[in-house]
């Protein structure tokens, strides 16, 4: 039997493997290709066996989009070293397009997709095996809306897909992709706190009170200003009853000062605002509508929005991420 520089070039160019690789695969199945090709699936099995327990903490994001369809599909490997290389994120764009091309619903749904001899999860391991790194689809996303906005963070280790209302105002694109932007950079998980389940927010009350009492600690050792401690997180903790009480015990205090009542309606609305903004620590690390805006820090995301237009509206958002 001879194996020819032909063979393994052809062996190479379907799947991608090192020309050593190709001719003792050729040599073991006897110049067999389609048995050749099964030998080096095999073999990417075997590599992908003992590298299930690495971290993908590298790796890229990539996006695609199409009329009210988009996608975001995260490709983690081990080594920055891998996920700069050409052949690597040409692999991570094909499965990008077979993505959008059928649109699955999750994660396991693209994995079992067509790819090429097999499956995109085939796919997975052959790569695994051919780079000696484990690769791996790490998170997935699907999104259907008439308007979408998607951003690729620089490096493409984040990436978001925006479904919004452009409120009938031109330059809607632009905007939403500055929302984009947004919660790229400030990673919020939910859209608003109605989306918080009680018990969480409970456990988090709790844990906001006991982080801002051990800082201050060490502020207190610094001779430093001390952080008010929230006896509330979230907005939906804040009733009419809750907002009653701290207004009266708002105006108390200016009456033990000595403020005279005709100035309180100058000072009140502006303690209020402070109590709002000290107890509501939860929705502004979550939720995107509560947010600062990044791009305009005088507002927060909600405001943003409806100074934007008038029925203008984030209806969802998807965030992924490489190394989360």
């Amino acid at each position: 039997m001879t194996i020819t520089a032909g063979d393994v070039k052809k062996l190479r160019e379907i799947t991608g493997a090192g020309m050593m690789d190709c001719k003792k695969a050729l040599t073991e199945a006897g110049g067999d290709l389609d048995a050749a090709i099964e030998v080096l699936r095999k073999q990417g099995q075997k590599v992908a066996a003992k590298r299930a327990d690495r971290s993908t903490n590298e790796g890229v994001v990539a996006t695609r989009e199409n009329g009210n369809k988009a996608i975001l599909v995260a490709i983690g490997c081990e080594t920055d070293f891998v996920a700069k290389n050409d052949g690597f994120q040409e692999f991570v764009n094909s499965i990008a397009d077979v993505a959008m091309d059928n649109f699955p619903a999750d994660r396991e749904a693209l994995l079992a997709l067509p790819y090429g001899n097999g499956t995109v999860e085939d796919a997975l391991v052959e790569q695994t095996g051919k780079i000696g790194e484990k690769i791996d689809v790490t998170d997935y996303a699907a999104v259907e809306g008439d308007n979408l906005a998607t951003y690729i963070h620089a490096g493409s280790k984040i990436g978001v897909i925006v479904n919004y209302k452009d409120g009938g105002k031109d330059g809607a694109d632009q905007f939403f992709k500055g929302i984009a932007m947004h919660i790229a950079a400030m990673s919020p998980t939910i859209l608003t706190p109605d989306e918080f389940d009680a018990d969480y927010i409970a456990k988090e009350t709790e844990a906001f009170q006991n982080q801002i009492k051990v800082e201050n600690e060490e502020r207190e050792r610094l001779g430093k200003h001390l952080k008010n401690v929230p006896q509330f997180v979230s907005i939906s903790q804040l009733t009419p009853e809750v907002m009653a009480k701290v207004k009266a015990e708002i105006e108390a205090e200016l009456a033990a000062e000595g403020k005279p009542e005709k100035i309180w309606d100058r000072i009140v609305p502006g303690k209020l605002e402070r109590f709002v903004a000290d107890n509501t620590l939860l929705d502004q690390e979550h939720c995107l509508l509560n947010q600062v805006y990044a791009l305009d820090d005088s507002k927060n995301v909600k405001e943003a929005i409806a100074d934007f237009a008038e029925g203008a509206e984030v209806v969802s958002f998807k965030r992924i991420s490489i190394g989360k």
